[in-house]
């Protein structure tokens, strides 16, 4: 067990991190939600009914899609796109696809390796851009998702001031809708292109998103 939770330390702690930032997000958006249903003399809800509203749906749905926007934009431009200087870009020699030899698959498959690397077709295909397409899936969706929590609870407040329910494909197009949307987009491709400038320049020593801290500032791809 002790071996077990030394290999899979860093994604422990980070999905421990998350239950407990969800658990303080829960209870502090149910307590804002009461405060000011209060105060508009409204129903106030109880935790549990809380965790299943739109307004706690809509608020964890929309931090999510936005952080799968950035690693799906990420994985795709890192393909073709290069920093020289770098961490967060792959060598300048190695842009685009690669060989089959350097990706180790189809018939320069190694014995480890996964089964769906070595058969080829549209197997090989899928797996080879799997990470992608996962991760783009699951920002659709969380999109989707945020979209119709959000949609729930602008008619609930339009209801609430004797004014008529949109439709889902009139709420989509409002400007308040994007303006939330586009605000963690934004914040977003800023953490990931400061990464990307910063780990050129700076060092954190035994962190693989940093460079070794005496490698020169144009060695790119490399990790301390």
């Amino acid at each position: 067990m002790k071996r077990w939770l030394n290999e899979n330390s860093l994604s422990i702690f980070f999905f421990a991190l998350l239950l407990l930032a969800l658990l303080g997000q829960s209870i502090a958006g149910w307590k804002d939600f009461n405060e000011d249903a209060a105060t508009h003399h409204s129903q106030l809800l109880s935790y549990t009914r809380y965790l299943v509203s739109s307004d706690f749906g809509e608020g964890v749905m929309e931090n999510w899609q936005s952080e799968f926007l950035q690693f799906s934009t990420f994985i795709l431009a890192t393909i073709w796109l290069l920093q020289k200087g770098s961490n967060e870009s792959k060598s300048l020699d190695d842009q685009g696809l690669e060989s089959d030899q350097k990706q180790r698959m189809k018939s320069f498959a190694e014995p480890g390796s996964p089964l769906w690397a070595k058969v080829g077709g549209l197997r090989t295909a899928l797996y080879a851009n799997s990470l992608l397409i996962v991760m783009t899936a699951v920002f659709l969706l969380t999109w989707l998702a945020q979209s119709l929590t959000g949609w729930n609870q602008y008619n609930d407040d339009q209801q609430e001031h004797d004014l008529a329910p949109v439709a889902w494909a009139t709420y989509v197009t409002r400007p308040d809708f994007w303006s939330n949307t586009f605000e963690n987009w934004q914040s977003e491709f800023l953490a990931v292109g400061t990464m990307a400038v910063f780990t050129i320049y700076l060092r954190q020593r035994g962190s693989p998103e940093s460079k070794p801290v005496g490698a020169p500032h144009d060695e790119t791809a490399s990790s301390g």
